[in-house]
């Protein structure tokens, strides 16, 4: 091709939303481009491109077409319209790949065609980690936009390849073609999805980048969504704690009518450790990984398709943003992110139908979000369609942000599960990267959902008995009644479904269980006592604390400094010095018309805002419990300490349940072309619909 043609770089090589191309300036005539045969009849060209022939062009920025063609001539090359070529990249850079759905000359007399871009892995959310991906694999885009004639390189053959299709029929296609094709990739959630009627290659319609919204009822009930049809699914929970991610899944299905039947290793049954079993796990070093090759070999894991449905949280220490020596620059190389890598084997050998990942947000800020992008490329290379949402749990009912990265696969058989949109007012996202936001819940387009007011501490935990520093009862009675919606229906009965040994859920005890707090010890209690019972007090409000510029607190040099009893300072030097003097959370105290940013495994006042609004002490492990969802029935185990670690490592319930919605819409088979809709029963009104639920 001559070096004077001019070309138009179009095709987003990251993932970010492509914008709207403004009309281009005329290119310079290619004599070795041309138009082939007759132009198609003027009637069938106007009901076939329509915005083409249209009256005001300057309004919607479209070419306008003085007639339509069906074949081309670029450089000798004979090309027809729906045949697929590369196109002129910049210097250095892969040719595009696209297909040809329009060949048409403007009314100026200009020769262009309409490209359908086709994604290599490299240009999609999969990033670097694109050595996963076999280099002939492209992924069909909704993106489409008006290129010269002249910038068409070559021909190629792209094949595209069924859902089912067998593994010697899909090197027999492969090797026949240039590329492969097998599912479409579009920006709104990252979403790898199985190519069909509506996004196949052989579609000649324009998809649209913007996420629609679908429809679904908000106040409906338990018999309004319940099918027809029970259906059951095996689960397995991995990295699964005190089992909240897993529980909150398994009520979501119920309101579905599909019942998930927890997976668990052979020989630990309920009366046993069933989350962490120490005998397979201690005395190694990579104690997961050995676990589950041993298991494989003596047949205590399921195998192969016994599971329908894997879910879990691979441990985030290593990404975390409370790990100030996490590795920034390498976190695939840091052992403490190993389990990341652990997980997709895991899924890879068991190949369920379903996976769900669970993780801090950090894996798509963290190093460009390689994390992230290589736990995408995991799922996309063993043919796992995928989809990245990141969840905030204040925005489904909760009084804590706690913002989460959930990560769907689906085999491409199967439909893949949507996101559930947000069912509450809030107004405290955390940070997300610019690049990011397309996965934020709450950011689509054009959406419509009823939302209701936020969850504030008051409508959470204003009428639990007041309990002091030094509470020791494992479980005690209310003492007073609800005094809100969310109060009323967290105290809902265990559902029936879920109680152990044929219990009837209508004899359960009213008790409240675990509203104990963590014991601080003398010189912490003596400085929570000093902490004014006031909105936004913390340390600063104790003597000999003065701020200075730039919000940096220090010591007051004209006050002696105060002691505790021990003789220690009253007012403690790692509260002086946290984030330089300018953080207001040690010692903080909440208010009732507050939420938390994020409840987590520690419960020392040291850092952190956690003192109770009007009590002498931390959070009880049964609030912490409630600012995450947890219904009240749900008794935790292990010391006071294990039982904040339980809490604080869990998935919010609200969004766990929420998910399970989602999951069991796909798993029905019930199609959805967008990637996020409504759920039918939000929280807290599930729990009580729930208590009553049968299969």
């Amino acid at each position: 091709m001559g070096g004077s043609k001019r070309v138009r770089k179009t095709f987003p090589q990251n993932p970010s939303s492509p914008k709207k191309a403004k009309l281009p300036p005329p290119p310079p005539q290619d004599p070795d481009s041309r138009f082939a045969g007759t132009p198609v009849p003027a009637n069938e060209s106007r009901a076939r491109w329509p915005a083409r022939y249209g009256a005001d062009s300057s309004a919607n920025q479209v070419l306008q077409a003085k007639s339509h063609f069906t074949q081309a001539v670029v450089d000798g090359c004979i090309f027809n319209l729906y045949d697929y070529a590369h196109v002129k990249a910049e210097e250095g850079k892969p040719d595009y790949i696209a297909k040809i759905v329009e060949l048409f000359e403007t009314t100026n007399g200009e020769l262009y065609f309409s490209a359908q871009w086709f994604y290599r892995a490299a240009d999609t959310v999969i990033k670097e980690q694109s050595k996963f991906i076999d280099e002939k694999r492209v992924f069909y885009s909704g993106i489409k936009d008006d290129n010269p004639l002249g910038s068409i390189v070559s021909k190629i053959k792209i094949v595209q390849l069924p859902a089912n299709v067998d593994l010697a029929e899909k090197q027999k296609l492969i090797s026949s073609s240039d590329f492969y094709c097998d599912m479409a990739y579009s920006v709104p959630h990252f979403s790898f999805t199985t190519l069909n009627a509506t996004n196949a290659p052989e579609s000649t319609k324009a998809d649209s980048d913007a996420s629609s919204i679908s429809d679904a009822s908000s106040n409906s009930t338990l018999e309004d969504v319940d099918g027809d049809e029970k259906s059951e699914m095996t689960l397995l929970d991995l990295y699964s704690g005190c089992g909240a991610m897993s529980t909150g899944l398994s009520l979501g299905a119920a309101i579905s009518n599909v019942k998930l039947v927890t997976v668990r290793w052979k020989g630990y049954g309920p009366g046993d450790d069933t989350w962490e079993p120490i005998d397979g796990l201690s005395n190694c070093m990579d104690k997961i990984k050995d676990f589950v090759t041993s298991g494989f070999k003596s047949k205590v894991l399921p195998l192969p398709g016994k599971v329908d449905f894997i879910c879990g949280g691979p441990p985030c220490q290593g990404m975390s943003g409370f790990n100030r020596f996490r590795n920034v620059t390498e976190p695939l190389s840091d052992p403490k992110n190993h389990q990341l890598e652990v997980f997709m084997d895991i899924v890879e050998f068991l190949k369920p139908r379903f996976v769900l990942m669970e993780n801090v947000v950090d894996i798509f800020k963290l190093a460009g979000g390689v994390l992230g992008c290589y736990a995408v490329a995991r799922l996309v290379s063993m043919d796992y369609q995928s989809r990245v949402g990141i969840l905030a749990a204040g925005s489904y009912g909760v009084p804590q942000c706690r913002m989460r990265v959930f990560l769907w696969g689906a085999r491409r058989t199967e439909v893949l599960p949507q996101y559930p949109l947000p069912t509450h007012e809030f107004v405290g996202k955390g940070v997300v990267t610019v690049e990011y936001k397309e996965i934020l819940l709450g950011f689509e387009k054009d959406q419509s959902c009823n939302l209701q007011k936020s969850i504030i501490l008051s409508d959470a935990l204003s009428e639990l008995p007041e309990v002091t520093n030094f509470e020791k009862r494992d479980e005690r009675p209310y003492d007073s009644a609800p005094r809100t919606e969310f109060q009323e229906y967290i105290r809902s009965r265990r559902p029936v479904f879920l109680s152990l040994n044929g219990e009837n859920s209508a004899l359960q005890k009213d008790m409240l269980y675990d509203h104990i707090p963590y014991l601080l010890n003398k010189d912490d209690y003596e400085r929570v006592c000093r902490i004014p019972k006031r909105k936004g007090a913390n340390y600063r409000d104790l003597p000999g604390v003065r701020v200075g510029p730039n919000n940096k607190a220090e010591l007051d040099p004209s006050i002696e400094r105060l002691t505790v009893s021990s003789g220690k300072p009253l007012v403690p030097d790692y509260a002086l010095s946290f984030v330089r003097g300018t953080s207001t959370k040690p010692f903080g105290r909440l208010w009732w018309d507050e939420f938390v940013h994020t409840v987590v495994t520690r419960a020392e006042p040291h850092n952190q805002c956690i003192l109770h609004p009007a009590q002498d002490r931390v959070l009880s492990v049964r609030e912490n419990a409630r600012l995450q969802g947890f219904p009240d029935w749900y008794k935790l185990c292990g010391g006071v300490k294990e039982r904040y670690i339980q809490v604080g490592n869990a998935v919010a319930f609200p969004v766990s349940i929420a998910l399970g919605q989602m999951l069991a819409k796909a798993s029905q088979g019930v199609p959805s072309k967008e990637p996020v809709t409504e759920i039918a029963v939000k929280f807290p009104y599930c729990l009580e619909l729930l208590s009553t639920k049968r299969f």
